[in-house]
């Protein structure tokens, strides 16, 4: 099951960003032949067929060159390619061409209204894309600004009047500044996108990785001494056995009694692990959320609850966050908690479902039935629709005899909510 939106919805931000970039700067070329092309092709008969033909066809290349320039500009500054170095002496040589036969044209061509005016068109226009495009493919700033300066200083039209000439100058100075900072900028900002999208990731992992120290912590500390003992005094109790003393089997009944209360510590620990408060557990997995840049909103009553009640939802939602951000791509979840029926309902809502469509099957979702199983609850995931993924997790309220699925709650209901989770 594919993500709506098609081939631009499975994109990453990035990725779209970089599309968004790459089209840009492709519609220059565009913009270029139909300001400048389409004026000589209008004129055709006034100007002479030999003349649009020659004049079209510089314009139709000069196009094609910075189309191809800008992209191979933009695979070097994204890490995908050497650095086009002929491709930018030859577009910058072009852009002289053109622009040199301009001037020719408007000083030595045929006169008329229609001449000028077509040649105008690509004084003022062709050396400011072309030297916009040319900017992409340099690194130093003052290449940049020695762009600009160049071609203006080869659309000067010597031969018209000066006012004529330092407008000429001004337009041709400004127009190719503007579009040499564009290209810079953004080349900027889009390096600036992929940067910040890397360290949004390594923020989650190092979140990750902070939470599994924490248990490995806790882990050895609890089991370190325990291990040394029951190491210590199995050596002592062998060394018995072989002297034949009585002693030995008062320590391995030690050895016994101290692996029992490391089994048990070990179970508190996880059990500390897993039946975290449900508060804390939804702050955290909208902290993590948040700072992996997916929008998570939480709703419904997080205090008040059975201790029993919290530790199951808890673990929901903490299995739920991670496989957010495991798996698809998602930008949004939801996470709601209601009273129905004697029962907590937590439902947990995203839109990144995974290209192959999440069957909620999985090896996490399967320990999460069977954790719930053993208190009366249930749980229910899948995709449905749309591109969106929905877990849903009923545990029972435990009545002042016992746990009742069916009886009514005292506790007002809260708005419906949801969070995410995709299929590990």
């Amino acid at each position: 099951m594919s993500r709506p939106g098609g081939w631009w919805g499975r994109k990453s931000t990035p990725a779209k960003f970089e599309t968004y970039t790459r089209w840009s700067f492709h519609s220059f070329p565009l913009i270029e032949f139909v300001t400048v092309g389409g004026p000589v092709l209008g004129r055709a008969g006034k100007i002479g067929p030999g003349l649009t033909a020659l004049l079209v066809f510089l314009v139709t290349l000069h196009c094609v060159l910075c189309a191809v320039s800008a992209s191979h500009a933009l695979d070097w500054l994204r890490g995908q390619r050497e650095q086009p170095r002929r491709l930018v002496w030859a577009l910058g040589g072009l852009t002289a061409v053109v622009a040199g036969s301009a001037v020719a044209i408007s000083e030595h061509g045929p006169a008329g209204r229609d001449v000028d005016e077509a040649v105008a068109g690509i004084l003022l226009i062709a050396p400011a894309f072309g030297a916009g495009i040319v900017a992409l493919g340099v690194r130093n700033r003052l290449r940049v600004l020695a762009l600009a300066a160049g071609a203006t200083l080869g659309s000067l039209p010597f031969g018209m009047p000066a006012p004529a000439t330092l407008t000429v100058a001004a337009v041709v100075l400004f127009g190719g500044g503007f579009v040499a900072f564009t290209s810079v900028f953004s080349v900027r900002l889009l390096n600036a996108v992929y940067e910040l999208d890397e360290a949004r990731e390594t923020r989650t992992r190092l979140a990750v990785a902070e939470e599994r120290l924490r248990f490995g912590r806790d882990l050895h500390d609890v089991m370190g001494r325990n291990l040394a003992v029951i190491a210590l005094k199995s050596e002592l109790a062998v060394q018995l056995a072989q002297r034949e003393r009585p002693e030995a089997v008062a320590q391995m009944v030690e050895v016994q009694r101290l692996a029992h209360e490391a089994q048990r510590e070990v179970r508190e620990v996880v059990r500390g692990y897993r039946e975290a408060d449900l508060s804390s557990e939804l702050a955290g997995a909208k902290g993590v959320l948040d700072a992996a840049g997916i929008d998570c909103t939480v709703t419904g009553p997080t205090t008040g609850l059975p201790a029993q009640v919290q530790s199951a939802l808890g673990w929901v939602v903490r299995e739920a966050a991670t496989n957010v951000l495991r798996h698809g791509n998602a930008r949004w979840c939801a996470v709601g908690i209601r009273v129905l029926k004697g029962r907590m309902v937590l439902t947990v809502e995203n839109d990144g479902v995974p290209e192959n469509g999440g069957s909620g099957q999985g090896s996490g979702l399967v320990g999460l039935r069977e954790r719930l199983a053993e208190i009366g609850g249930s749980l229910r995931a899948g995709p449905v629709g749309d591109g969106r993924f929905l877990l849903t997790a009923e545990v029972p309220l435990p009545s002042p005899s016992g746990p009742s699925p069916s009886g009514e709650s005292t506790a007002s209901p809260a708005p419906r909510t949801n969070v995410s989770e995709v299929t590990p």
